[in-house]
């Protein structure tokens, strides 16, 4: 909104207005102004869940034992407080002109719609039945499908239908009508892989902010033709500006930590971690980067890994490979503390982000 408002009446002008037509200073804007939001709103959007929540986020009697002392009353849905700062921020400074911001944001909307759905249900039923598997995975792929079909069309048509591969250099593989299906696979796994992975305080936001930087920076370089050109990679023209979204989550999410942070204050929920998780798998198809996604995302991958091995050997064997599923509570059964969980499971996201970087260069 303020990108549009300065070029309206900035035209043709030198003045500080011109500085918001700069990606780096609306990044920075929209990072600062989602970190502010998420931080002012903190407080009173967490009363207020305890107010209506009262019991806070029913816990499964499955889980680790010490959750159901440790955590029960916490309250849920802090997701909430992401979506405000993210969305607001994101509609202050991004171009909303542009086709693919309207096409992630609409994936962030949709998915939280289907978390906060699922939440409600376990709140109200007071278990852990939410919305049934196949009624989400249907809104789910729904939106995915939609939002593969919209990004298709605003890419050149020499990228439209292809996936990129990192570490190859000028190597597209052509997926044809294909291409929305696997957009699909996509948004929606990575939905359900941050879902799978937030089980522990701040262990999924700080994953997602990392993941979410990382992406801020190739949705810079990908929508720049100079700087793809210097580092071979596929110039998607208008992605740029998702930089402004994905800095924006950045703030967002950091906002959010200060109050999820161990012991948290409020769980993010599936309003977050569906929305989020879905938000990047939009961003990577938008910027033809999904399989560098898995990478950055890889403790997300590996998470949902563990999930489907133990449910795929139990059913055969009718034995568990893990001590329990996802991988962070196979380490609380070991016996290790939630904070070293979460910091080491921090450690090998920084990691994997580190590498996931280092793919702009040697592709």
């Amino acid at each position: 909104m303020l990108y549009l408002l300065v070029a309206h009446h900035a035209h043709g002008h030198t003045t500080f207005l011109n500085l918001f037509r700069y990606l780096t200073f609306r990044a920075g804007g929209a990072c600062l102004t989602a970190l502010a939001i998420a931080l002012l709103l903190g407080n009173p959007v967490i009363r207020e869940l305890k107010r209506i929540q009262r019991e806070g986020q029913p816990i499964r009697a499955l889980g680790p034992e010490r959750h159901i002392l440790e955590k029960a009353g916490t309250p849920t849905m802090g997701g909430i407080l992401i979506l405000i700062a993210l969305f607001v921020s994101t509609l202050l400074w991004a171009d909303l002109q542009n086709g693919f911001v309207w096409a992630v944001l609409f994936v962030t909307a949709a998915f939280g719609a289907v978390g906060f759905a699922d939440d409600y249900l376990k709140l109200s039923r007071r278990n852990t039945d939410g919305v049934s598997k196949k009624a989400r995975l249907t809104c789910e792929f729904a939106t995915s499908l939609i939002a593969g079909w919209w990004m298709q069309q605003m890419m050149p048509p020499e990228l439209a239908n292809h996936l990129a591969f990192p570490f190859v250099k000028d190597f597209l593989l052509p997926l044809g009508i294909a291409f929305p299906i696997f957009a699909m696979v996509t948004i929606a796994g990575f939905g359900n892989a941050v879902n799978f992975t937030d089980g522990l305080d701040g262990l999924a936001t700080v994953p997602v902010v990392i993941a979410a930087l990382v992406f801020a920076l190739i949705a810079y370089l990908v929508g720049n033709h100079v700087f793809a050109d210097y580092l071979q990679l596929h110039a998607v023209p208008g992605t740029g500006e998702l930089a402004i979204f994905c800095a924006a989550l950045v703030g967002a999410g950091l906002g959010f930590l200060w109050f999820n942070a161990p012991p948290a204050s409020v769980f993010m929920g599936d309003t977050g971690s569906l929305s989020l998780g879905g938000a990047l798998g939009a961003v990577a198809v938008a910027t033809k980067h999904e399989l560098v996604l898995c990478i950055v995302g890889g403790l997300f991958v590996i998470e949902t890994l563990s999930v489907v091995i133990q449910v795929f050997w139990y059913k055969r064997t009718k034995r568990r490979v893990f001590l329990m599923a996802p991988l962070h509570h196979h380490f609380e059964k070991k016996g290790w503390q939630e904070p070293k969980i979460v910091v080491r499971f921090w450690i090998v996201s920084v990691v994997l982000g580190l590498f996931g970087l280092a793919t702009l260069k040697l592709r």
